[in-house]
């Protein structure tokens, strides 16, 4: 599914035209990316937590050159989802 489908979907399902939908999910991404610049994590219930976690710095090696390379830290997004979702597709 493609964001056109998803909106399409979203409209849909809860009765928005599309225009409201699409305003929806990008207010969504807004304030979930503001928080994640805050370094909070954000918590769906019966969907899932998104966290911001540090990944520190490591030695990686090209596998070609037999290269050593400080691969430096580095801030990702992480997802885990709830039990509920877990369960679905099992």
């Amino acid at each position: 599914m493609n964001n056109k489908e998803f909106i399409a979907e979203l409209s849909r399902r809860g009765g928005y035209t599309t225009r409201d939908a699409t305003d929806m999910i990008l207010s969504l991404v807004e304030v979930m990316t503001e928080q994640w610049q805050n370094n909070d994590s954000i918590v769906i219930q019966n969907f899932g937590s998104f966290e911001i976690k540090k990944k520190l710095e490591r030695i990686s090696v090209n596998p070609v050159t037999k290269q050593r390379l400080l691969v430096p830290p580095k801030l990702v997004l992480t997802f885990r989802p709830s039990n509920v979702l877990k369960d679905k597709f099992k």
